[in-house]
């Protein structure tokens, strides 16, 4: 976080040569980490703040964006080389990800200032950093609504600081040995260094955290970003206990309980981490916390892109238009546009039916709460006047239209109908005059109508670290070999935060 030890080459070089080995089969690509040296400012931004982006080759219009924040005496080659390192470079290449990367010529970023810990507060870095966003998705006509941001170390700290005053810009976080929005403010009259906050000594509760985020946006009751923790129990930089009490503050914020919906072990790179996930009301995880026994400042999955990238629903062969979280129950991001119902939302139970008569709508189409598969009830096609019945039967009720409850994506004979709007299941026909006999002419039912594809599920979230073909030959081989050369014998990290 801070330079209190020496900086060890064999932090940055190990990570790069690995990367080389790894990735020297890589088909050749234009884009580079440039510099936009003017146009994004609106006048407003301290000077010490630069603006870099990664614009991969093709990019699309309606791309998602992730912001990458580099640590303190780091800058924005130094975070790409670590992203670069994590995998989330290649990814961004294949995935078609817009990159912003800011940079502050001062040691660390500024979280503790009023200004930056205030909504549209002037001049601030945080402001600074959502100008260059905006910029950055005017110019390459890049999607508002799919916006997150990386950070280790000071860049943590940005990165929870920003979701807690930028809830209408980012959908979502990943930090990296942090401290909670606000802890360091404490003791901390310059924005550089809190001892305090560093040591861990800054402590509150829930609410209390709660209240201070929500204290830099007043007024505010919209969206609340997801949020991904990392931190190592043995940092000796940033104090392990803001990671429990960063766990506190966004419970609280996104209105969790104190006890996670799912505990479980994962192993990265050799290391072994404790998870736990907590879920909203949709069964979409929104706080991921991650602790690594014995881990150092960084830790040692830092800037990772194998489970932060899923996490932001970037590991997707095609992009949602809106964030499923924000897009909430009947979306996610695994499948399809999810609609009211649809087989990737959780559209619930739709109602019965009432019976008698026409069948009447399928009712509101319940609670969100069941995954969606089943697709609801089409309605019981109501008791009134079985078919035929004799005397005159009449038309045996219209069957009306099968449950065609506020589109429930059920239609006809369709378990599920396409994940989102599956047009009405058609009319059943009515059930034919009986005549004077006692069953009559069933008439013609009717087909269900069309109910439409069965709901794409699209992909499940996969490993974000994707090796190019290795075809080369010697070249890669050799490129390899050097890199694991570097890891072996150049491991031994020193911090620079």
């Amino acid at each position: 976080m801070r330079n209190k030890q020496p900086l060890s080459l064999l932090k940055f070089i190990a990570p790069t040569m690995l990367c080389a080995g790894l990735l020297a089969s890589a088909p050749a690509s234009a884009a580079s980490l440039t510099m936009v040296p003017s146009g994004w400012q609106m006048g407003s931004e301290p000077s010490n703040v630069s603006m870099y982006w990664y614009v991969p080759d093709g990019l699309p219009a309606n791309a998602p964006v992730l912001v990458l924040v580099h640590y303190c005496s780091g800058n924005a080659a130094g975070i790409f080389g670590e992203a670069q390192s994590g995998g989330i470079i290649t990814q961004a290449d294949q995935k078609k990800i817009l990159l912003v990367v800011p940079q502050t010529s001062r040691n660390c970023w500024d979280v503790a200032t009023t200004a930056s810990l205030t909504h549209n507060a002037a001049p601030s870095e945080t402001l600074a950093i959502v100008h260059q966003v905006k910029y950055a998705i005017a110019q390459k006509q890049a999607n508002a609504n799919r916006v997150y941001v990386m950070g280790a170390s000071s860049g943590a700290m940005v990165t929870q600081a920003l979701l807690a005053v930028y809830p209408d810009v980012f959908k979502g976080g990943a930090e990296f040995a942090g401290v909670p929005a606000g802890c360091w403010s404490v003791s901390d009259p310059d924005g550089q260094w809190s001892t305090p906050c560093a040591n861990g000594q800054v402590l509150h509760t829930p609410q209390e955290w709660g209240d201070m985020a929500r204290n830099m946006f007043p007024g505010y009751t919209g969206f609340r970003p997801r949020i991904q923790l990392w931190h190592g129990s043995a940092d000796s930089i940033i104090n392990y206990a803001n990671y429990g009490e960063a766990v506190d503050q966004w419970t609280n914020v996104l209105g969790l309980s104190a006890t996670p919906s799912t505990t479980g072990t994962v192993s990265i790179g050799g290391h072994n981490y404790n998870r736990r996930q907590w879920k909203d009301s949709c069964g979409i995880v929104v706080l991921d916390a991650f602790d690594e026994p014995g881990g150092p400042h960084g830790p040692d999955a830092n800037m990772n892109g194998q489970y932060s990238l899923p996490f932001f629903n970037l590991d997707q062969a095609t992009f949602t238009a809106t964030d499923p979280q924000a897009a909430g129950c009947g979306s996610t991001g695994t499948g399809g546009a999810g609609g009211t119902t649809g087989a990737g939302g959780r559209g619930g139970t739709t109602g019965t039916a009432g019976a008698g008569g026409t069948t009447g709508r399928g009712g509101t189409t319940g609670t969100a709460g069941t995954t969606g598969s089943t697709s609801g009830q089409a309605g019981t096609t109501g008791t009134g006047n079985t078919s035929g019945n004799a005397g005159t039967s009449g038309a045996a009720g219209d069957s009306g239209q099968a449950g065609n409850g506020m589109v429930t994506g059920t239609g006809g004979d369709s378990s599920s109908g396409q994940a989102g709007d599956v047009g009405t299941s058609g009319n059943a026909g009515t059930t034919g005059s009986g005549g004077d006999s006692s069953s009559g002419q069933a008439g013609d039912v009717g087909t269900s109508g069309n109910a439409g594809t069965t709901g794409q599920t699209g992909t499940m979230p996969g490993c974000a670290c994707e090796v190019a073909d290795r075809s080369s030959g010697a070249f890669n081989a050799f490129a390899l070999l050097a890199g694991v050369f570097f890891v072996a014998f150049g491991r031994r990290r020193v911090k620079k935060r």
